[in-house]
């Protein structure tokens, strides 16, 4: 199994972390890159030129990559993080995150708020399951994370909100297809920065 719970599958792709040493799923980590500057650059979209060196999506692991010196020895060469890099990277998630489920909502494939969100899984059209982080944990709980579904809490109230263009949204899913996967890699990754539970296992 994986840090996000999923079962390791010999066709994904793999890196190794540079301070765990632990091979995962790339979407279990984040890519940098060296500016030609010799600052680092966190590469969330992973399409950015040159050498890419990982790190499992973990604030402490970021941390303790600075701390130790170890994007100097991923790049090969002198290497400088930026001041802030993990609240940098947390909201460079974020805002991605945020930016998905928008456009998944304008293909119709994202819906917010109670009622819309139990229909859906009702009709088993459900493959991800997003609540903010700050909604009361009872009214989260009447709602389930179906089978081989995926539930996140990683974005607050007013995160979710900017993505259905509204002050604020508690409940929220994703039909299968479309951004379902990138927007899973991505609140993912944010879940580690935001030491919070990747997946919940839920009943009606």
């Amino acid at each position: 199994m994986t840090r996000g719970g999923r079962d390791k599958n010999r066709t994904t792709a793999e890196r190794r972390c540079l301070v765990t040493g632990e091979v995962q799923p790339k979407a279990d980590l984040i890519r940098f890159v060296l500016g030609p500057d010799g600052i680092v650059v966190p590469d969330l979209a992973e399409k950015l030129p040159g050498r890419g060196f990982w790190l499992t999506s973990d604030r402490a692991v970021i941390e303790k990559a600075i701390a130790k010196g170890a994007f100097s020895r991923g790049a090969k060469a002198q290497a400088k993080p930026p001041e802030g890099l993990a609240d940098l990277i947390e909201d460079g998630l974020a805002k991605r995150v945020v930016e998905l489920i928008s456009l998944a909502r304008k293909s119709g494939r994202a819906v917010a708020g109670y009622e819309k969100v139990k229909d859906r899984l009702a009709a088993g059209q459900v493959r991800v399951l997003l609540q903010a982080s700050d909604g009361s944990d009872r009214g989260k709980g009447k709602l389930w994370t179906p089978e081989g579904a995926r539930w996140f809490g990683c974005l607050t109230a007013s995160e979710l909100g900017l993505a259905f263009g509204r002050d604020h949204v508690i409940h929220s899913a994703l039909s299968k297809g479309g951004l379902a996967d990138k927007i899973i890699r991505d609140a993912g990754r944010l879940n580690g920065l935001r030491g919070q539970s990747a997946i919940r296992a839920g009943k009606e």
